[in-house]
Order: C-alpha cells, then sequence, then structure tokens
C-alpha cells in the first residue's frame, strides 16, 4: 500500500520487469551440456561481471580482460556482445500495457535501469514502449549502477517531483532499498497480475 501520498510519477525499471532478458537465452544453443553452460554462466560471463558493461566499461575491453583470465574460453567470451540481442525473450507484454494505460492516463513516466550505455540507443529503436518514458536514467550512461543511492538521486533530480510522489517498481529486492530510504514509494515486481492489482488498489491506474 502506498504510504499515505498521491503517486504522480511512475519509474520502471526495464529488464524483467518490462522486457525479458537472460544470457542463458543465447548460450543455451551453444552448449550441449547443460552443466557446461551453467558454469559458463556461473563462474565466467556471470552476472557480476556483465555489471561492468552496465558501470560504462566498454564491451570490448570487458571481454579481452575476461579472456586473457580464462583463455580456455576465449572464443565463447568472445561472442558475448555479438549475441547480446539473442539475449532478449521479448517484451512481457502485460507490463508493457500497463504502461500505455498509464500514459494515456498522463501519468509520467521515467524508466531507471542497469544497461550497457552503447546498447541502449540500439534497445530504444527496436522497443517503441521506450518512447513513453518522458526520460530513462541508464547505469551505463552515468556509470554507477543500482542499487548505488547516487543512481536513484539522478532520477529525482531530472524528475524533478518529491521522492513520496514517485513509485519504482523493480524486480530485484535489493535495488527498492536505496529507493525506499530516498523516500520514494517502491514496488517489488514479481508478474504484471500483481503489480496490476496494486495500482488499482492504490487509484494509481483508473481501468
Amino acid at each position: 500500500m502506498i504510504k499515505n501520498t498521491t503517486i504522480k510519477a511512475v519509474t520502471f525499471d526495464v529488464g524483467n520487469v518490462l522486457v525479458r532478458w537472460d544470457p542463458r537465452n543465447a548460450y543455451a544453443p551453444l552448449f550441449q551440456n547443460k552443466s557446461d553452460l551453467d558454469h559458463f554462466l556461473n563462474n565466467i560471463c556471470s552476472l557480476e561481471w556483465h555489471t561492468n558493461h552496465d558501470r560504462g566499461m566498454s564491451f570490448a575491453d570487458n571481454i579481452r580482460v575476461r579472456q586473457k583470465k580464462f583463455p580456455e574460453h576465449a572464443p565463447m567470451i568472445g561472442l558475448y556482445e555479438s549475441i547480446w540481442d539473442d539475449m532478449f525473450g521479448g517484451i512481457i507484454e502485460e507490463t508493457v500495457t500497463l504502461l500505455h494505460q498509464l500514459h494515456a492516463q498522463n501519468i509520467p513516466l521515467f524508466a531507471l535501469t542497469n544497461f550497457p550505455a552503447g546498447k541502449y540507443d540500439d534497445f530504444q529503436e527496436k522497443y517503441d514502449f521506450t518512447a513513453l518514458f518522458q526520460d530513462a536514467i541508464v547505469s551505463g550512461v552515468e556509470k554507477i549502477t543500482k542499487p548505488d543511492p547516487r543512481l536513484y538521486q539522478i532520477l529525482l533530480d531530472r524528475a524533478g517531483i518529491p521522492p513520496e510522489h514517485i513509485l519504482f517498481i523493480d524486480d530485484r529486492l535489493e535495488n527498492l532499498k536505496p529507493a525506499e530510504e530516498l523516500g520514494l514509494q517502491t514496488h517489488h515486481f514479481v508478474g504484471a497480475d500483481n503489480l496490476k492489482e496494486f495500482l488499482q488498489k492504490n487509484n494509481i491506474l483508473s481501468c
């Protein structure tokens, strides 16, 4: 439940809230053995390693450093950028529908996302729902990733709306804590149906 205030803007995380993303989508067809795939994604091209891209490190530099550390996996590591688009598993249609409905109600919309700087422009061209955002705070551009509070402060500075009037939606609980500490209202995304119920219950979504 929203804490005794009126929501004047809604901010969305992007990955796994509006569009499905998982490196497994791209790499699974390249491995015959699931245990080898799991080892590669958990220990070689892990999400922790990928976060360097989200902090603004170029794919070329990040891949080169990883290849030096794991030369036996160099060819597979080297594919990471070329198969980037295949990591996406399509939009989450029900959430995108909610985004459009909020936009139709003239509610200002923002994105706050961990995303490589050099990839977000292409992403915008492929996914037209991004045009609904009044602004997008992209970690790779700012060289700061969630859950660093400084990235949320950039949102507040750009939005020009008091934090208590902004709802922030993210699928990872660790990304909600700093938002709450800065005074934003939050919702943990576990599915579009749950989000729709939340928005309606709090009189944010009228239909």
